[in-house]
């Protein structure tokens, strides 16, 4: 029986890349079936998979993005009408009459946040199999394994760890059990690989078999995806031996498609409309644009300085989400407001129908429910102003009183009450 390798741990986490530990796993052998044992090009099907089957997810959470702009002058103008009415009764109204927009559209307030919840986990997850491969590639993980149950293999690594004193080694070899040292054999970059057959190779002899297949299977365009780009920048320009002007260019091009791909990706989604003079709507705006600006930049960092195999992944998953989007934004496009309206109401009437409640008819529901209060505040305003009419003309028929008269004589008693009160 195979021994468990090191993989995730991390709560709820660990659950997800089971899962997908599996599907990599599964893509790798299919490849090595058919001759090719390279873990970088299952990387790249494994993302096209994986996006793609998260494809639905992605056009429900735009299609809410696209119905949340279209409710977002009427929710701010709710919000205006009762932005210095902090009162209980107001921000009560303020709740109902926000709430009556959300039913008019056939959505919910936290409808984006059930594909959030559910895409997240998946994201932590996929950087785990990504990091952890021979926890989740079997046919590697045994590769290794077949040496890592030498003793004398497990002291001569140890020394080895101990004299290169690099925190990754030390971290991925720990304990010195197997799946330790599993996990230190695979992530060996190149630099590392030479030093320790130079210094151990001899005294195992399946060593340069095990260091032939890892090399064929973590080589991508010629480079190691174990290696970071930085790292691979920095030995090339130290030893200057070979292609090593090939070796830069190569690991030049993955912070720079990085930075392109994520660039392209955030220029393909959709922008929120900024409501004129809405500063909050201005503000918000600003941040985002120096979002998209900065995450470009910082992909390209992390893509220098992470293993190759991270960067073949983040590079592969942009470009497949732009193309995502590209198709999209055509769909969408296509789609009419009222299309989408109409869909979303559909929805929300089965999951009514579901709950045992009766169809809703939610526009015209909506808009009595959003008017309702301001007919009512028009009927009070109307009140108050012809209980003021009624009191000025009062107060006018008083002063134009014919003399001797009843509403003369209330006038003067009036007028005496007020100069007998203003002397107090």
């Amino acid at each position: 029986m195979t021994e468990i390798l090191t993989k995730s741990s991390m709560p709820i986490i660990k659950w997800v890349a089971e899962v997908l530990g599996l599907l990599m796993n599964g893509i790798y052998f299919v490849l090595s079936r058919i001759g090719i044992t390279n873990v970088g090009l299952a990387i790249i099907l494994f993302t096209i998979i994986l996006l793609m089957a998260m494809m639905p997810l992605q056009i429900k959470q735009q299609r809410f993005s696209k119905l949340t702009g279209l409710m977002q002058p009427e929710i701010q103008r709710i919000q205006n009408k009762y932005k210095n009415k902090k009162d209980q009764v107001s921000q009560q109204k303020m709740m109902d009459e926000t709430n009556a927009v959300y039913a008019k559209y056939g959505v919910s307030p936290t409808g984006s946040c059930v594909q959030l919840l559910i895409q997240m986990p998946a994201l932590f997850a996929l950087y785990q199999v990504i990091y952890k491969i021979p926890g989740y590639i079997t046919i590697i993980g045994n590769k290794i394994g077949a040496i890592a149950s030498d003793s004398a293999f497990v002291d001569a690594l140890s020394k080895f760890v101990k004299a290169e004193n690099n925190s990754t080694l030390t971290r991925n070899f720990s304990s010195g059990a197997k799946a330790n040292v599993i996990d230190t054999v695979y992530g060996l970059t190149t630099k590392q690989w030479d030093a320790f057959l130079k210094e151990a190779g001899n005294q195992f002899p399946t060593l340069e078999g095990i260091h032939r297949y890892v090399k064929r299977a973590t080589s991508f365009a010629g480079l190691n995806i174990s290696d970071s780009p930085f790292d691979i920048i920095k030995n090339a320009w130290t030893d200057r031996q070979g292609l090593w002007i090939l070796l830069i260019v190569a690991a030049l091009l993955f912070p720079i498609l990085a930075w392109f791909t994520q660039w392209l990706n955030y220029k393909l989604m959709p922008q929120p409309a900024q409501q004129n003079g809405d500063a909050a709507s201005s503000t918000m705006t600003q941040t985002m644009n120096s979002m998209n600006n900065f995450m470009p930049i910082m992909s390209a960092f992390f893509c220098l300085t992470l293993p190759t195999g991270v960067g073949i992944y983040w590079i592969m998953s942009a470009v497949v989400r732009s193309v995502q989007q590209f198709f999209i934004n055509k769909k969408l496009d296509s789609e009419s407001e009222e299309d989408i309206i109409r869909a979303a109401q559909e929805k929300n009437n089965r999951k009514r129908e579901k709950q045992g409640l009766p169809p809703q008819k939610i526009t015209s529901a909506a808009h009595v429910s959003t008017r309702s209060f301001e007919v009512k505040d028009a009927e009070k305003t109307a009140r108050n102003n012809r209980a003021e009419g009624l009191t000025s003309s009062s107060q006018e028929s008083g002063r134009t009183a014919r003399p001797g008269s009843l509403a003369a004589k209330a006038n003067m008693v009036k007028t005496f009450d007020e100069q007998h009160n203003k002397k107090r």
